[in-house]
């Protein structure tokens, strides 16, 4: 449904065990959350959950999906049972016709046959978190004990690929696997079978005075872990560089565009033609003109502006205690919180030729300065500008094509006679 009737749309990331994991990733700052609940269970109780789902399919209706995620900390810990009373809720409060989507983000060592079988019979898209080949994979995805991951994680994902399960990947860029992009992109498409492919950037923003702790890792092995923020102007060694990322891009986009257009998703570079064809608020938050529709709910009932910024400023409110998920998320706290993103666009990004693909980049890492002297010039834009600019024309012929009503995988064509000519 589109025009002035349209209902609201917004997206909730929650959490139903906080952040509590049986992992303990090195880079994972959501794991020092821990210390926002002191004493708690860290079990999304049974009428939280109710309060979760009745008010986002209410705040929903009307629109043509409405989508339920869980994330964590690992919310498989919840165990199958919990997922069956999601369905069970949704069954008893979705009105006729609304369509409604589970979707799990998971490390996969705790999926079983029982949970397998269950999420496909149900149709839950499952995201898996894998960070590229073994060595990569371990680098910092370890367990409480500090011991390497990969096997487990694949027998999940196996386990999820017998039964059916749709899934995709999500894979964070890091210093570990930034300097082998086409061997990530292979990895996950060809050793996986990944068809939809998503790219995060690691990039652990802290303060002087932080650095020698966080160095350390956010998980539970770490001594003194303190509460990670968006805050300082430093980044551990295990953070992407600024140009890593831009040609990690540039890589993965040269193979998807000549051979995989059309049979593998890759949502960077969707939102990216997105913007090519006009649609400016479509696609990943990171790039759209302003944020603010993508928030976080803890275990408790605690709602956040952002998963990013799961900290005391910015709690709105909690969904059993009185205002709903609709009210808080259009409050004028939250209102203000996205809209900041374009008010306060440095001057330079303002100017700058890709602004209308890029918009800035996520608020919490917008600590550089510009080179005018300005504040606010995120930390990735070199990398930015090194992709958009690379992707302009590709990106202006898959616009061409679909303003013409032709498929987008004639870029495969162009690229074929384009490299033919040498």
């Amino acid at each position: 449904m589109t025009g002035p009737q349209a209902p609201r749309v917004f997206h909730v990331m929650s959490k139903p065990t906080g952040a509590i994991c049986n992992l303990d990733c090195d880079y994972c700052f959501f794991l020092s959350k821990e210390s926002l609940y002191p004493g708690s269970e860290f079990r999304m109780p049974d009428e939280v959950l109710e309060a979760y789902v009745t008010q986002l399919l209410a705040a929903h209706r009307g629109a043509d999906e409405v989508v339920v995620a869980f994330q964590g900390g690992e919310p498989t810990l919840m165990g199958t049972d919990f997922f069956r009373r999601v369905v069970e809720l949704e069954r008893r409060y979705a009105v006729p016709g609304q369509h409604v989507l589970n979707t799990v983000q998971t490390n996969a060592t705790l999926v079983d046959d029982e949970m397998a079988a269950f999420f496909a019979e149900q149709g839950f898209l499952v995201g898996v978190s894998i960070d590229g080949p073994r060595e990569m994979h371990d680098a910092y995805r370890v367990d409480k004990g500090g011991k390497p991951t990969y096997d487990r994680v694949i027998a999940g994902l196996r386990t999820l690929q017998k039964h059916g399960v749709e899934w995709n990947a999500l894979t964070t860029i890091n210093a570990a696997n930034a300097d082998h992009g086409l061997e990530v992109y292979r990895f996950l498409r060809d050793e996986l079978g990944a068809q939809y492919i998503q790219l995060i950037p690691i990039v652990e923003r802290v303060t002087p005075e932080l650095l020698p702790l966080a160095e350390a890792g956010w998980g539970s092995r770490a001594r003194d872990r303190p509460l990670y923020k968006q805050e300082g102007d430093l980044v551990t060694t295990r953070s992407v560089g600024a140009a890593q990322y831009g040609q990690f891009l540039v890589e993965v986009f040269d193979e998807w565009a000549r051979k995989d257009v059309g049979d593998v998703f890759v949502p960077v570079f969707d939102t990216a033609l997105a913007h090519w064809l006009g649609m400016h608020q479509t696609g990943a938050c990171v790039h759209a003109q302003v944020c603010g529709e993508a928030l976080a709910l803890e275990h408790n009932g605690d709602l956040y502006s952002c998963d990013h910024y799961v900290e005391p400023a910015h709690k709105l409110g909690n969904i059993a205690e009185g205002r709903t998920l609709l009210q808080m998320v259009d409050s004028p706290q939250q209102k203000a919180f996205g809209r900041a993103k374009l008010d306060t666009l440095p001057a330079y990004c303002r100017s700058c030729d890709v602004r209308f693909a890029c918009n800035g980049g996520c608020p919490k890492d917008r600590f550089l300065t510009t080179p005018d002297g300005e504040p606010g010039l995120h930390y990735l834009c070199e990398g930015y500008q090194r992709f958009f600019r690379h992707v302009d024309e590709p990106m202006q012929v898959m616009a061409a094509l679909l303003r013409n009503g032709q498929d987008a995988t004639g870029l495969r064509g162009w690229y074929a006679a384009r490299d033919a000519r040498g």
